[in-house]
């Protein structure tokens, strides 16, 4: 009877461009949630969907009041996966480790409701804690800070692609890759038979961390892509049964991926590669 109490509770965390959000980007939480229930040793209690900012200059990228839009409406009937839009509200890009540690801070706040607008900015953890009334918590003897057991562990979930451009020179900060594996641990998606395990291998970094990355094997093959999605859209060709219907109704709504639109930040370098090629240089 006691079992379920000593399982770890997880929230799995998703960044990127969701331009549009696919079933496949769906299907990353439901394989994320089979595996860690199957270990037996952890619970998934929450995923979130947090879109980039348009301040992220990926070509082809739409405003993010429509990338956002398109996510709630695809999650509206999941009773786990929710989107939040802090990330995508930003005037600047942020880094996805200050974006994990935002969502850290969030499940650090004892306020039960953890919402936006009461939630602990990312510069300055701890302040808002100590104005919180200690009522939701009145049998804890440490009131300074909540039981750390008790506090769900925070996981990026993503496919193997974005552990992989981790190599890519100046897209991350060495220092940000380490905080991420170390502090939080990644979750990775990835097709069965592919190099993800030779790619830690060949990275001291997250081979030093590996016990704190979990892979997990994609056995029934699902190879969509926002990509993809957007090209056939462009070409007038149906995206049905690719994403949600709602999304689908949503696309054609507002008309939203065209030539014309594939061209947005064409020729515009991405911001964290601008960012930190130009931190390097100073």
């Amino acid at each position: 009877m006691e079992e379920p109490e000593k399982k770890t509770e997880v929230v799995l965390l998703a960044c990127g461009s969701f331009n549009p959000i696919t079933n496949m980007h769906l299907r990353l939480f439901e394989l994320a949630k089979d595996y860690f229930h199957e270990t037996g040793k952890y619970k998934v209690i929450k995923g979130i969907i947090s879109p980039v900012s348009d301040a992220y200059k990926k070509k082809g990228l739409i405003s993010a009041d429509h990338r956002v839009a398109m996510a709630k409406l695809a999650t509206k009937n999941s009773d786990w996966v929710e989107v939040d839009d802090w990330e995508s509200s930003q005037s600047e890009w942020l880094e996805t480790l200050k974006v994990l540690r935002y969502h850290q801070e969030k499940l650090l706040s004892p306020d039960p409701t953890n919402s936006l607008q009461n939630a602990i900015p990312v510069a300055k953890p701890g302040r808002k804690r100590k104005q919180e009334p200690n009522r939701h918590e009145p049998i804890k003897k440490k009131n300074q800070s909540p039981d750390i057991k008790s506090v769900p562990q925070l996981k990026l979930l993503c496919g193997s692609d974005m552990l992989e451009s981790f190599g890519i020179p100046n897209l991350w900060k060495l220092e940000d890759i380490t905080e991420i594996v170390e502090n939080h641990g990644l979750v990775c998606i990835s097709r069965a038979g592919n190099n993800v395990q030779k790619f830690i291998y060949e990275s001291d970094i997250l081979w030093r961390h590996k016990n704190n990355i979990h892979l997990v094997e994609e056995w029934i093959t699902n190879d969509i892509s926002s990509t993809k999605i957007r090209r056939a859209l462009r070409r007038g060709q149906s995206i049905r049964y690719l994403v949600p219907d709602a999304v689908q109704a949503y696309i054609e709504k507002h008309n939203l991926y065209s030539p014309e639109s594939e061209d947005r930040n064409a020729g515009v370098v991405l911001a964290p590669l601008q960012k930190n090629a130009r931190d390097s240089k100073n």
